[in-house]
């Protein structure tokens, strides 16, 4: 009787592997799988342009809402735009003008130094608003999702605002001193455009700079004061400079001082007695050279930090 051989038993080490299990995905990649982004991170830069630009009509309406509210608690009001920089020029009439003798020699010094002490203040005012952009309105940049760079440029853009206001008292002074109105008059907007993306490019560096290291902002008023007094504010570049030994490095950085720049375009297209001979070698092109430099740079440097504003 034949025996029936019955294969032996499978032992474990026979039996085939289980398959692997996938590997877990990454929260990157669940993130992706699902549609979704990191809360707050920065857009690409033509992304972030275009989202600025859809806010223009908020940055208009900030800046409006503050220019109003500066004064609202001062008896005169507004008036307080045209009379602080007013009362400045005469402060420093009296003490440059008459007691240090800088306007002899001055054609029309009292509309020169009014051009000045208006034209100055729109950018010290754009650079100390803009230091303390975010650093001042943190509770708006945490509630809000928003690009941080309305908030300098809204700054920015409110201080052009009390500018044009004030000019209304500035053509009465130009008029009350014998400076007729002329076709030169019109360059003040090509001006006042390059000065606004200047002083729009120095906010935002210095928004940057504020919202890391908020104690800069005590610091701004000094280094500011320093520069008023290089920029020709209270005296004519050209006229002191003229008989002095200067190195001509020197003389070229007076001259080409961006707050200087902008000061004697402004004085050019509105005081008839102030001559392109006293005007800096193309003058122009070293105004629009700030201008993009200052804009764009200003820029592209406060966008890449965009995602730190109001972390921490």
């Amino acid at each position: 009787m034949s025996q029936v051989l019955q294969p032996p038993p499978p032992t474990a080490a026979d039996s085939p592997a289980p398959a692997a299990a996938p590997p877990a995905e990454t929260p990157a990649q669940l993130a992706a799988r699902y549609g979704l982004s990191v809360s707050g991170a920065r857009p690409s830069l033509p992304e972030y342009g275009r989202q600025l630009w859809a806010r223009r009509h908020f940055i208009r309406a900030f800046a409006t809402a503050k220019l109003t509210a500066q004064y609202s608690q001062a008896k005169l009001g507004q008036l307080w735009q045209v009379a602080n920089p007013l009362l400045n020029a005469a402060v420093y009439f009296l003490i440059f003008g008459i007691l240090l003798g800088t306007k002899r020699g001055v054609p029309d010094y009292v509309p020169f130094l009014v051009t000045g002490v208006f034209v100055w203040t729109f950018t010290q005012s754009s650079i100390m608003s803009g230091t303390r952009a975010i650093s001042g309105n943190l509770g708006l940049v945490r509630a809000l999702h928003f690009p941080r760079a309305a908030l300098p440029v809204s700054f920015a853009l409110q201080q052009l605002q009390q500018l044009l206001f004030s000019m209304c008292a500035l053509v009465v002074i130009l008029l009350a001193f014998g400076v007729p109105v002329s076709a030169s008059w019109l360059l003040v907007l090509p001006a006042l455009t390059l000065q606004f993306c200047f002083n729009a490019g120095v906010a935002m560096v210095m928004a940057r700079w504020g919202a890391r290291t908020p104690d800069i902002a005590q610091l701004m008023p000094f280094v500011l004061r320093t520069w008023m007094y290089v920029s020709g504010v209270m005296w004519s570049i050209d006229h002191v400079m003229r008989d002095r030994d200067l190195p001509h490095a020197v003389l070229l950085a007076l001259q080409c001082n961006p707050a200087a720049v902008y000061i004697d375009l402004m004085r050019f297209a509105l005081i008839d007695s102030f001559h392109a001979s006293q005007l800096p070698p193309h003058v122009w092109a070293v105004a629009t050279g700030w201008a993009l430099l200052a804009g764009v740079g200003g820029f592209i440097y406060f966008w890449k930090a965009e995602e730190t504003y109001g972390r921490g």
